[in-house]
């Protein structure tokens, strides 16, 4: 006879008590029926160990892709001391400054570094009249020959401006805008927090593609994230510049003026190769910057909210750029950029009275 808990009596047990009657007589006429009822329940197993394994997983990865998300939204670390004594702090910072350190080294010793001393002294004018002496005197600047229109600055404290962007700003105010905004970039500290953001989403997409098996839906989302936190930082920096520029003597609808004539040149550059001009509001997943429609309308828009009405200044962006306008010229030319190039003529005819 078995024997433990699924053992049988020698006979079917009394009627029990009145709260189980019905129960009891359903299955009278059947012992195993009985018996089976009136033990209790087996507890049900525990999951496996990789199923929870892999639940955890999910979970853990789920959060860092929310957390790469919602890196925008931390709280501004404290801002750095605008002197040359001021020393990076953080490991990430320190890295972050080597690299640069080995970068302006590089540049420094690069053969397309404009030296002239009254071209150089012209921008940095431009720079501290834009965010105040206290800021701009820790800031070395250097001018490259590239004829292109960018200028950027690095985590320790050096500004790189392109010639093709001294070429195609038509004022001060247009520069100071350009300026302002990457100086914004240094003074939010962008560019670590844009390497803390890489690294950990390359860290997630690493660890998704180990542990997951279907992980390209998790890449694709951290990868979005990361140029969303790009895009951010842009518009950020935009503002950041547009308040130097409304607190300065220049006027503050320069911002605008940059990002139209930028748009300009796009168009004449689509209809010189025989494409269509075309301008978006909202940039695609993969842009790291907002669209140039998008920029200018912002900034226009913050610049009739501010309505800063300043009297005029002398301008001198065409008096420092007579001597260097040939040599700009000739590098433009060299693109064969052909619709882009007329337009930037007809801007320089338009601001010179060369057409008069």
């Amino acid at each position: 006879m078995p024997t433990g808990r699924w053992a049988a009596t020698s006979a079917i047990p009394k009627a029990p008590t009145s709260a189980c009657v019905s129960c009891w007589r359903a299955s009278r006429g059947s012992r195993s029926t009985l018996r089976r009822r009136s033990l209790p329940a087996l507890p049900l197993p525990p999951p496996p160990r990789h199923t929870r394994m892999r639940t955890l997983t999910r979970a853990l990865l789920l959060g860092a892709v929310m957390s790469t998300g919602a890196l925008a939204a931390d709280k501004r670390t404290p801002l750095p001391t605008y002197t040359q004594a001021y020393t990076p702090t953080t490991v990430d910072e320190r890295g972050a400054w080597m690299e640069a350190d080995e970068r302006e080294r590089v540049q420094r010793d690069s053969r397309s570094l404009v030296k002239d001393p009254a071209l150089n002294a012209y921008v940095r004018g431009v720079l501290c009249r834009t965010v105040g002496e206290d800021r701009c005197r820790s800031v070395r600047l250097y001018i490259d020959e590239v004829p292109a229109f960018n200028a950027y600055m690095t985590p320790n404290g050096a500004m790189v401006v392109w010639t093709g962007l001294l070429l195609r700003v038509r004022s001060e105010a247009e520069l100071g805008a350009i300026l302002g905004h990457e100086f914004g970039h240094f003074e939010l500290r962008h560019s670590l927090k844009d390497f803390k953001s890489h690294r950990t989403g390359t860290d997630v997409m690493a660890w998704a593609s180990i542990l997951i098996r279907n992980s390209a839906n998790i890449q694709y989302s951290v990868v979005g994230q990361m140029y969303a936190f790009s895009r951010d930082q842009e518009r950020e920096a935009d503002m950041t510049g547009f308040q130097y520029l409304a607190h300065s003597q220049y006027p503050s609808s320069a911002a605008a003026d940059v990002w139209e004539h930028v748009m300009g040149e796009a168009d004449a550059t689509a209809i010189g190769r025989r494409g269509r001009a075309q301008h978006k509001y909202v940039a695609g997943v993969f842009a790291t910057h907002p669209t140039d429609l998008a920029r200018a309308t912002y900034l226009r828009a913050a610049s009739i909210e501010a309505h800063d009405v300043k009297p005029a200044v002398v301008d001198t962006h065409q008096a420092a750029m007579a001597k260097w306008l040939p040599v700009f010229l000739n590098d433009q030319i060299k693109l064969n950029d052909f619709g882009g190039s007329e337009y930037l003529l007809a801007n320089l005819a338009d601001g010179t009275g060369w057409t008069t």
